[in-house]
This record gives C-alpha cells, sequence and structure tokens, in this order.
C-alpha cells in the first residue's frame, strides 16, 4: 500500500484532524495522537507534547515498522509503538486515530458496554474491542490493543483513551466520533433508567456515504 499523497498532504490532513477532534472534545491539549501510513513500511505521526488543534509541518515524525525515525520531528509520540503495532496487525488501514473520548472512557470504567444505537454507530463503529489498564507507550499497552484491532475497528483502552483505524484518515476519525456518540447516547440511557439498547441487526446495515 503506497499512499499517493505527497507528505505535505499528508500533513495537512493530520492538521485538519488534530483541530476536529479537539473542536469536538476527543482530545483535550496535547492528549492524542494521529497517523498515517505512507507505505508498506513508513508512517507518519504526531510528534511528542504536540496539541493536536496547534499542528503545523513541523509536528510530525516519520518512521519505519522497525520503530526508526527516518525523517522529521526527532521524538515523535510516546505512543508511537500503538501505531507502529496497529499497521503491523492490520496492512489493510492506511490510518490510526488514539483520543481520549470522556462517555467512552467513563463508561468502561464503570463496567458498561458502549451500546450503538443508530445506524450510523453500526455502520461505522460495527463492533468493539477492549484492553485492560497499560501504562501510556508500553509495548503491553501496544500489544493488546493490536490484538483487538485485527478483529475491531474501534478499541476502548481501559482508563486511557481509544483508537480507531480506517482506509484513510477522515474514516478514522468518524468512527472515533461515532464511537463517541455511540457512548453518549449510551451513557443518557443509562441516567433515564435502561442501558441495554442494541441495534436491531436483523437487517445488516448498507449506508452509501460520499
Amino acid at each position: 500500500m503506497t499512499n499517493p499523497l505527497s507528505t505535505t498532504e499528508i500533513a495537512q490532513q493530520l492538521i485538519r484532524a488534530g483541530s476536529e477532534i479537539v473542536d469536538s472534545g476527543l482530545a483535550l491539549a496535547s492528549a492524542g495522537n494521529l497517523s498515517i501510513r505512507l507505505d508498506d513500511d513508513h508512517f507518519m505521526v504526531t510528534a511528542s507534547g504536540t496539541w493536536l488543534n496547534r499542528l503545523d509541518r513541523t509536528s510530525f515524525s516519520i518512521m519505519d515498522l522497525a520503530g526508526d525515525v527516518v525523517e522529521g520531528a526527532d521524538k515523535p509520540s510516546s505512543e508511537w509503538k500503538l501505531h507502529q503495532r496497529a499497521y503491523l496487525a492490520r496492512p489493510d488501514i492506511g490510518s490510526v486515530v488514539h483520543v481520549h473520548p470522556a462517555h467512552a472512557i467513563l463508561l468502561d470504567a464503570l463496567g458498561h458496554p458502549v451500546r450503538l444505537v443508530t445506524l450510523d454507530h453500526a455502520y461505522y463503529v460495527g463492533s468493539i474491542g477492549r484492553t485492560p489498564y497499560h501504562p501510556n507507550g508500553s509495548d503491553e499497552l501496544a500489544d493488546t490493543a493490536a490484538e483487538q484491532l485485527a478483529e475491531h475497528n474501534c478499541v476502548i483502552m481501559g482508563n486511557h483513551g481509544s483508537t480507531t483505524v480506517g482506509d484513510d484518515c477522515d474514516m478514522a476519525l468518524r468512527r472515533a466520533l461515532n464511537l463517541e456518540n455511540a457512548a453518549e447516547l449510551t451513557y443518557r440511557a443509562l441516567l433515564a433508567g435502561n442501558g441495554d439498547l442494541e441495534f436491531p441487526w436483523g437487517s445488516e446495515p448498507h449506508l452509501h456515504h460520499a
């Protein structure tokens, strides 16, 4: 898989996505990190300490799948292993979005599953994996998330955040937004006294979004 876009265009995609993530409340300040696959062996990832709504062309590292920085910022995100292991586990994906969505994290910490309520939830999220808590940037965190990503496009990482993947950055972000929206509706349903919501899977969702 080789991305047809230039590294400048790829950086612009990540800059736009970072702003949208903070604007939508999926992450605060420097929380969260993003990446896009460049080819079969390389990916561009946000650098350490970068604020997602203040990204510029210098805010990224280009790494190979062996874990070495080959260009750009010398110090990649502390979660670079999460992105690396995701690409190794899923040769089909083109982007990874890791954010800290409040409702999804809270529900998971309370032991409540996130329910898929709407057609968009069913179509974009589909199924949700989870991992127990592991320290930030650890091999355990990256490896357990990658194991779940082998089966799911959306994973909640206990007491930490979520990781979503897609063919491109827009799809990975769309999944993150729908995961958190599903979590928010689940939370509201629990407040109303009923959290046993289920999407009516009797008819598989077939959407044709542009």
